[in-house]
């Protein structure tokens, strides 16, 4: 099947590799990608002779070696080695045609103060574009998601336009970019359509995630304290719940038709991350067909 884009803006159409056990076979993987359209895949920070197998079935991003922590931790030392770590990992994967390298901000101390977590992350982060740029690695790109970490803390850093902003300016590396999932901004309140506008030149890869507001759940319970007694959703809440592309409330025409138009040209991931999808080899299948299927119409 001839690769699949998105019907506004023609950004070609992958998925972000999980961790069920059909996923971990990289000839039976390429082979569904390959066969249903999907232009890339995003992986894990596998050893460049796995990434290698991949090739064929196209790579969009690859993740930073764990733990990220390290990048803010409160130890100098750490700060230097993971730095070190993460910059000859991405020397490696580079010459594979990799350019983008994604990662969450999660300080060491998750119960820390923000503003002194945020100082850490400043100096861990500079630390690797510099290595970079010392090291003449050309086109990589640190692309962060803005996951706000779990419960009770949501302790992660460079999640909100303020954060990112911060950090951007502090670090004042080009370097460092954006890896756009407006799933994670909605569930926050933000506006996923000026987040977009304010840090177009930052975005460097793209998430199909979508999130739907459960407005029954929010009477019940409201958005801020856990439910004494009920259950909250699968990757969600009880007032919010990610979902596959065109379930939520995510209006992706005009957020593709707005990328388009500030000149971005990469790609598009789908992240599966839907209770109704995930669990089995056949219903993530057909949540990745699914999620596809939309995306070639937005």
């Amino acid at each position: 099947m001839p690769q699949v884009h998105t019907r506004t803006g023609s950004f070609p159409i992958g998925f972000r590799v999980g961790g069920s056990p059909w996923q971990k076979d990289a000839a039976s993987l390429t082979r569904f990608a390959r066969e249903h359209g999907f232009a890339h895949l995003d992986t894990s920070a596998l050893p460049v002779e796995e990434l290698q197998g991949l090739r064929d079935a196209g790579l969009g991003s690859v993740d930073l070696p764990q733990p990220w922590t390290g990048l803010a931790s409160a130890d100098p030392a750490k700060r230097s080695d993971t730095a070190k770590q993460c910059a000859d990992y991405i020397a490696e994967v580079v010459p594979l045609g990799v350019t983008n390298f994604f990662v969450v901000v999660f300080p060491e101390n998750r119960e820390g103060n923000r503003a002194e977590n945020l100082k850490l992350a400043v100096d861990g982060y500079g630390q690797l574009c510099q290595q970079l740029d010392d090291a003449k690695v050309d086109k990589a790109h640190l692309v962060i998601e803005g996951y706000p970490g779990g419960p009770p803390h949501h302790h992660a850093l460079a999640c909100t336009p303020a954060d990112c902003r911060l950090l951007f300016d502090r670090v004042g590396s080009d370097r460092l970019g954006v890896n756009y999932d407006p799933s994670h901004l909605v569930r926050m309140g933000i506006d996923p359509l000026r987040f977009a506008r304010e840090f177009a030149d930052r975005i460097h890869h793209v998430h199909a995630k979508d999130t739907d507001l459960l407005g029954e759940g929010r009477y019940q319970h409201g958005n801020l304290q856990p439910a004494s007694e009920a259950k909250p959703h699968g990757f969600g809440g009880h007032h919010w719940r990610y979902t596959i592309p065109g379930h939520g409330v995510i209006p992706w025409t005009r957020l593709f038709q707005q990328l388009a138009d500030a000149g971005y040209e990469g790609k598009v991931s789908i992240e599966l991350e839907d209770e109704n999808f995930n669990g089995s080899e056949e219903g993530e299948q057909r949540g990745l067909l699914a999620s596809r299927d939309f995306l070639v119409h937005a």
